[in-house]
């Protein structure tokens, strides 16, 4: 059975809540398949774009980066991103450290 884009949202909410790592959702996609980007905001006026990936080599799905630099520049990005994607869910995370947990057992 696979989870709901809406369940694993909340669950990682949950999980940076645990660890003091602010992050709000910035656009509700489609709560039961829409993909999800997660913009990690380093507070420095940078940031970094990560999306889900199939990784044909090895079958397993991954978070890949799909856009850094400039905080402004990553936006735009992700306003790309929602234009082609209505259904689209963006996170966005705060965290001098650069800590996104999206590697973390259970998120992957």
């Amino acid at each position: 059975m696979r989870l709901t884009t809406e369940f694993w949202v909340k669950a990682y909410l949950a999980r940076l809540r645990l660890v003091d790592i602010p992050a709000y959702v910035t656009a509700h996609g489609d709560d039961t398949g829409g993909a999800v980007l997660v913009k990690l905001a380093t507070l420095d006026g940078k940031a970094r774009l990560f999306q889900r990936s199939f990784d044909l080599m090895t079958g397993e799905r991954a978070w890949m980066v799909l856009s850094e630099g400039d905080e402004a520049e990553v936006d735009g990005s992700v306003r790309r991103q929602r234009q082609m994607d209505p259904d689209l869910w963006v996170i966005e995370v705060e965290d001098r450290a650069g800590r996104h947990l999206l590697d973390e057992p259970g998120l992957t």
